[in-house]
């Protein structure tokens, strides 16, 4: 039973000013976002820069140092059963019970969840190809998150956290895994927030996404209005410059002494007509991808793809 009445709205997670510190070492720094209810949330960010500490906080787990989390208008801390009966959440660690069976597992779990879909989770160990009598610690890496994410799927949660659920994963693992997440949104509406170092596979889920860098929110919103404001212009000066052009919204810059790549947040049509301005010659003027704008914003994106090597 709830702990206390809370009142819902279209927002499913509301983040306000949420700061984490451990010693004298923040984890998170005055964080705050909301996650629409339906909706597909991407959480993107270099190894350490918060993402799963964030994620705690969601379940409950942590208590905030100062700020406020909500998740369906609850406080997870002080009201865990409000918040995690409606929740379901696949670790990176896929911490499962390796002495038992999966049909052991099922039945586990199935006892906490009134609602859960016994079809549904046949229709898992058929797609997925799990063996029922396979003990959790026999299971390869792969088969552990398909086994997770069955168990996080069955009882249909309203909301679904995935912590780095294809970290480590060979593609067509991944690519099963994704299918899921991307059927229990479509079908039902459901919310799903998941983080990833994948920027791709970020980029093709998403419908709205946050980048945490150091600790602190850099950017949060729809993916398309993210990607809107930011473009990439390639330039040419007659002159040599040993230093890139001064413009409107500067993100990073590569290349010169005469040819220049820019990648700006902001008007276009701004950057444009300064560079016009300084004598450039515009050769391209480009949309970017979800990668192009960390990788601008964070100075080369190599936490990411350490995970991976």
């Amino acid at each position: 039973m709830s702990t206390h009445t809370a009142v819902e709205t279209n927002t499913v997670v509301t983040v306000e000013h949420l700061t984490r510190r451990f010693g004298r070492h923040f984890a998170l720094d005055h964080v705050s976002l909301e996650i629409p209810r339906g909706s597909v949330f991407g959480l993107v960010g270099e190894n350490g820069a918060g993402k799963t500490t964030l994620i705690k906080h969601l379940l409950g787990l942590l208590v905030p140092t100062s700020g406020k989390v909500c998740v369906f208008g609850r406080n997870p801390v002080a009201d865990p059963p409000g918040v995690l009966s409606r929740v379901g959440y696949l670790s990176e660690d896929r911490d499962l019970p390796d002495w038992m069976k999966l049909w052991e597992l099922i039945r586990y779990t199935r006892a906490f969840y009134p609602g859960w879909d016994d079809n549904l989770a046949d229709e898992y160990i058929h797609t997925f190809g799990l063996d029922l009598n396979a003990k959790i610690g026999s299971l390869s890496r792969g088969q552990r998150a398909q086994a997770g994410l069955l168990i996080a799927l069955a009882y249909r949660p309203e909301l679904l956290i995935l912590d780095e659920p294809s970290s480590g994963l060979d593609p067509v693992v991944r690519r099963d895994i994704l299918g899921a997440i991307v059927r229990t949104v479509a079908d039902e509406g459901r919310t799903v927030l998941f983080s990833s170092h994948f920027l791709d596979e970020v980029e093709r889920l998403a419908d709205t996404v946050a980048l945490v860098h150091q600790s602190k929110l850099v950017l949060s919103g729809p993916l398309d209005e993210v990607r809107a404001r930011h473009h990439r212009v390639l330039a040419r000066f007659t002159e040599a410059r040993h230093e890139a052009p001064k413009v409107p919204g500067l993100l990073s810059s590569d290349g010169g002494p005469h040819e220049w790549t820019l990648l700006c947040e902001g008007d276009r049509d701004a950057t444009l007509a300064e560079l016009h301005t300084q004598g450039a010659e515009i050769l391209e003027s480009t949309a970017v991808s979800l990668e192009d704008i960390f990788v601008a914003r964070v100075g080369g994106g190599r936490g990411l793809r350490e995970r991976e090597n």
